[in-house]
């Protein structure tokens, strides 16, 4: 006997990726999650949609996780690398944009 499909959509059979916030540790879609990339050439950089190459660590849009990251190593960590000062620096303002932005 077979089994008949359900009548939904196939959009709802979609998987959604899922990633894991580096300071709160907290599952959520990729989506929700701000990816901070560390590219080739050493740079820091905030991947909006998700498809720069390099190494990527994943934060939550919140003042909070951003700190917790930065403390404590947790991003150099993630990232595999060492965060210059200025890298944090362009990290607080990158991020302190993008929360503006969507507020």
């Amino acid at each position: 006997m077979k089994k008949m499909k359900s009548s939904s959509s196939p959009s709802a059979d979609k998987r959604v990726p899922l990633r894991t916030c580096i300071a709160c540790r907290t599952v959520r879609a990729k989506q929700e999650l701000v990816r901070v990339v560390r590219t080739r050439d050493n740079s820091i950089d905030i991947d909006l949609k998700g498809k720069k190459a390099g190494r990527g660590a994943y934060l939550c849009p919140t003042a909070e996780c951003l700190a917790a990251g930065l403390k404590g190593n947790r991003l150099e960590q993630a990232l595999h690398g060492r965060l210059t000062p200025e890298s944090r620096e362009q990290i607080v303002r990158l991020m302190k944009g993008f929360l503006e932005g969507a507020s």
